[in-house]
């Protein structure tokens, strides 16, 4: 199998042991799961799909980002507690994966549950002069880690920009480097606390999904998932602080998701161009939901339009029609070699469009994209 790794910005052979261990980043459950999230976690699962195809174990663990400045925020704006919020939007996001036929995660871990966790990080961070305290606040010095930037690949000014897109604060007066990232912060009135060394508070966004990680699979993980906007800084500063804490390689392979775009933006619940997978399941089969996704390359942006699961739906139709009176052992075959050549899922869907054309048993080969025919 060749997997393209964001870290070496090539395609490159995956060959992992018999038990293979992937982390992809959850959501932070203040709304409703949309087509960009699906899209993004049905890449992680045909790639689970052909692994176990090919005779492996995965243990594929998805977090849910349970505390956060987002879900404060809207926890605030609809008078809720922010875990009874957080709650009722995974239970809809775990129902919309059920009726995708996703392959269940091997846990689901919380990011309130590893405090302790996390804490213990900071601490390993803060012995090893790779952390410091500012009244309260707790920052990763990123000066302290040369490997700072291999992930991404960014130059100093993208990371900066970035850094200031995505919830950064490269104006903090407590910092030493105007990339320095949160570790743990005091707490503002009514948001939820606990008690460390130096000072109560709650951790920040990087951190928690370290801690988790390696707390659910051990140091080093043999993929690390997400979406493309998680690069930087989020994947990151996973890398840097688990590695400057454990002294150990903390992702084998770094695997990154494109945006899904609409009207021209990436879709996100801050811009509020979404379409919700609930929405799209009270009008079609979820299996054509499947097919509007895996019909575009995991690696490339593709934009909605109104045209996409009228298309999905022929295509299942036609799909279904196959009357399945030859072998589907070509077709089979074509479908594993496109999966193993970087999850070419286009590639696989034209394979299967021509079997069933032909009339060929094409089960077996759609079951690799996870559709039931």
């Amino acid at each position: 199998m060749m997997l393209f790794d964001t870290a070496r910005r090539e395609i490159v052979p995956f060959e992992p042991g018999e038990l293979v261990k992937i982390y992809t980043c959850g959501i932070t459950p203040y709304d409703a799961t949309h087509l960009g999230h699906a899209a993004a976690y049905m890449g992680y699962d045909i790639l689970q799909r052909r692994l176990r195809d090919l005779g492996h174990e995965t243990r594929a663990v998805r977090n849910v980002t349970d505390v956060d400045d987002d879900l404060l925020r809207k926890a605030r704006e609809v008078g809720m507690h922010y875990l009874d919020l957080a709650a009722k939007e995974t239970a809809k996001f775990d129902e919309d994966m059920i009726a995708l036929e996703m392959i269940p995660s091997y846990s689901e871990p919380r990011a309130t549950s590893a405090i302790s966790e996390i804490r213990s990080l900071i601490d390993v961070l803060l012995e090893k002069n790779h952390a410091y305290v500012v009244d309260g606040w707790v920052y990763f010095d990123v000066t302290t880690w040369d490997k700072f930037g291999s992930v991404s690949g960014y130059d100093h000014e993208t990371m900066l920009t970035l850094h200031a897109e995505r919830g950064g604060n490269n104006e903090d007066p407590n910092k030493r480097n105007a990339l320095d990232f949160v570790l743990w912060q005091p707490s503002a009135p009514g948001e939820p606390s606990w008690e460390a060394m130096w000072g109560a508070g709650r951790p920040g966004w990087h951190v928690e999904c370290s801690a988790l990680a390696m707390r659910e699979l051990g140091e080093t993980l043999d993929i690390h998932g997400g979406g493309s906007d998680l690069i930087f800084p989020h994947h990151e500063g996973e890398a840097a602080q688990s590695e400057a804490a454990t002294g150990q390689p903390f992702v084998r392979h770094w695997m990154h998701q494109a945006m899904v775009r609409m009207d021209g933006e990436k879709m996100s619940k801050s811009l509020g161009n979404l379409v919700f997978v609930s929405e799209l399941r009270k009008t079609y089969d979820p299996r054509t939901i499947r097919l509007a996704i895996v019909n575009h390359h995991y690696r490339e942006e593709w934009e909605w339009n109104d045209q996409i699961m009228p298309d999905a739906v022929a295509r299942l139709a036609a799909w279904e029609a196959s009357d399945g009176s030859s072998s589907g052992d070509e077709v089979l075959e074509q479908v594993r070699a496109a999966l193993d050549n970087d999850l070419d899922t286009p590639a696989a869907v034209a394979a299967i469009d021509a079997a069933a054309a032909a009339g060929a048993d094409i089960n077996k080969a759609a079951m690799l994209l996870g559709v039931r025919v």
